[in-house]
């Protein structure tokens, strides 16, 4: 084995350090601070509680960078310090201590420098998310209702707000369907790499001869809109319909119409929503996914015409992403990144950092490579 080389290794450090810090423009983020700290003092601000709560929100995590980027410059000065003096005086525990702590260091490093690919047009944004079944009958039913389950829990164990806005159950077991959203800061752009479409294989609990099943399921992922978004949408373009809710929920939800669906005409995009009692509250959490919906198309849009559209790079968004094996073996592999585990149990558990984060990678390589290539193509078109 190589001899570990403290310098080379504290050099490598420092070197993702100062490139973190630039690309997260720390200046810039203590700007945008002090411009959220105004708002937040303002005395009418939990006049408009959702607004109070994406202020401080915002602010938190924007306090939550600096202070882990001081935190992570401090760790530096220290280790450095900690390794020189156990050079003079000839203290190995204390220079093994220095070596055990650039590991640790160069590992938060890799977790920062996530954040600094995060730097999509909505990527800073709360997510809407819908799962559907796709084929393979009731097991597809049941892998939909074990991808919910899976990010509920990812949310869970990140400390993000998430609430299932709509459920359409199955007949047999597990879900056609379900919408949740997640509150937090850049959940939009760490989980829409999570888009795609899933597929698991395993022996099938509903089969009663104990045959291999393949199944498949599809996970949408729209950032939420927000009022500057001006997504105009005539009355003219919506169809909309209600009726009686189905699933949990008790009496009152599910004797009343209040389930709203809405059809928008012009693109056929359906979206239900039955998590409210009040069908007013339904229906404006519904426009809400609609609109969240069309910005995205509009934004495909827009960036097909500029050749900038990472899922037009390769064809795999809406393609086979991710699989999920429970026989004849254990393992979860995507086929994107090649990353992967054998800890299944712990994946359906919500333990899927280690995929966004692989996946966040791979889609800021893609757009590298895309800019490249339309950098050249332009060159090669001008001479």
């Amino acid at each position: 084995m190589a001899e570990f080389d403290f310098s080379q290794a504290l050099g490598e450090a420092r070197t993702k350090y100062e490139t973190i810090e630039k690309a997260l423009d720390v200046e810039r983020l203590k700007s945008e601070i002090d411009e959220l700290e105004k708002e937040a003092s303002a005395p009418n601000l939990w006049d408009d509680v959702e607004n109070a709560q994406k202020v401080t929100s915002r602010l938190s995590n924007k306090q939550g960078l600096v202070k882990k980027l001081d935190s992570l410059s401090t760790r530096l000065d220290d280790i450095e310090t900690l390794y020189e003096l156990g050079q003079e005086e000839n203290d190995v525990d204390s220079m093994k201590e220095a070596q055990n702590e650039v590991d640790a260091l160069q590992k938060d490093l890799d977790e920062m420098e996530i954040q600094t690919l995060l730097d999509g047009e909505y990527d800073e944004r709360s997510a809407v998310v819908t799962i559907r079944s796709g084929a393979g009958g009731v097991d597809a039913a049941d892998f939909a209702q074990m991808l919910l389950r899976m990010y509920m829990r990812w949310a869970e164990r990140n400390g993000y707000k998430a609430k299932v806005m709509d459920t359409s159950y199955a007949e047999e077991a597990g879900i056609k369907s379900a919408t949740f959203q997640v509150d937090a800061p850049y959940a939009y752009g760490r989980l829409s790499v999570e888009g795609g479409t899933h597929r698991l294989v395993r022996i099938s609990p509903f089969d009663n001869q104990g045959r291999r099943q393949t199944s498949f399921a599809a996970v949408e992922v729209v950032p939420l809109v927000e009022e500057t978004d001006h997504i105009d949408i005539p009355d003219s373009d919506i169809r909309v319909d209600t009726y009686c809710s189905s699933g949990p929920g008790g009496q009152g939800v599910n004797t009343t119409y209040s389930a709203v669906r809405i059809t928008h005409l012009p693109t056929n995009i359906v979206v239900t929503m039955q998590d409210e009692r009040s069908q007013i509250q339904n229906r404006a959490a519904a426009m809400a996914v609609l609109q969240s919906r069309l910005l995205v198309l509009r934004h495909e849009e827009e960036a097909k015409k500029k050749k900038e559209l990472a899922g037009d790079i390769k064809a795999s968004w809406g393609d086979q992403m991710r699989s999920y094996v429970l026989h004849p073996y254990q393992m979860v592999k995507d086929l994107r990144t090649g990353y992967e585990t054998s800890q299944t149990q712990a994946v359906f558990d919500g333990d899927i950092n280690g995929f966004i984060d692989a996946g966040i990678r791979w889609r800021h390589e893609q757009r590298r490579q895309a800019a490249l290539e339309a950098e050249q193509d332009e060159n090669g078109n001008k001479k």
